[in-house]
């Protein structure tokens, strides 16, 4: 579910309350989140609808001038369902403040060396504490440049990054990436054995 960024804006202004999007299935669940470029983004009840169940405030409320206006951009898409989806606050990205802590008590770093020890595993090799260890010697490095270090193919790799960033270890840059100093403090923990 991807919303642009004037949408995003009357979304924390509590002006967009609603979304209405054809799927064949949702990607979204009710009382989930969804991390958007603004934030996380709460989601509220999801519902099936047609087309004529949809009235004119509700359009409005998801920030349509009419609710034609709504049906119009729904019908650009012939196949799946209309979904109702309820839209909650838009709050700060948890990543930012997850990974400007450089304080890693031994329960979260128990935790998350397990997590870099299940994403090693299910790989044809070991990449976390590479990857790691590549992006604190080259900050601001080009992912094209650093996937040829590591043999993997820049998509790969930048999934694996972005895979980090989740755990609050790594963040982006205008080009490349950098550790973050929770990203940093974990990696200075990390012996040769602590993912194994």
């Amino acid at each position: 579910m991807i919303f642009r960024q004037h949408a995003l804006e009357a979304i924390r202004a509590r002006i967009v309350t609603l979304a209405f999007r054809r799927w064949t299935r949702p990607t979204v669940k009710a009382g989930g989140t969804l991390l958007t470029a603004a934030g996380q983004l709460h989601i509220g009840a999801i519902r099936t609808v047609t087309l004529s169940q949809i009235p004119d405030a509700d359009a409005r409320r998801a920030g349509y001038a009419s609710r034609e206006a709504l049906i119009d951009d729904l019908n650009r898409r012939e196949d799946g369902d209309i979904f109702r989806i309820e839209l909650g606050a838009l709050t700060a990205d948890p990543r930012i403040e997850l990974r400007e802590t450089a304080e890693v008590t031994p329960d979260e770093l128990r935790v998350v060396r397990e997590k870099l020890r299940r994403m090693d595993a299910r790989a044809d090799e070991p990449w976390t504490k590479r990857v790691l260890t590549l992006i604190r010697q080259h900050p601001g490095r080009r992912a094209g440049d650093l996937c040829l270090q590591m043999n993997q193919e820049k998509l790969d790799f930048k999934t694996n990054v972005r895979k980090l960033k989740a755990l609050g270890l790594t963040e982006s840059l205008e080009v490349g990436y950098r550790l973050s100093p929770r990203g940093a403090a974990l990696l200075d923990t990390l012996g040769a054995a602590a993912l194994s």
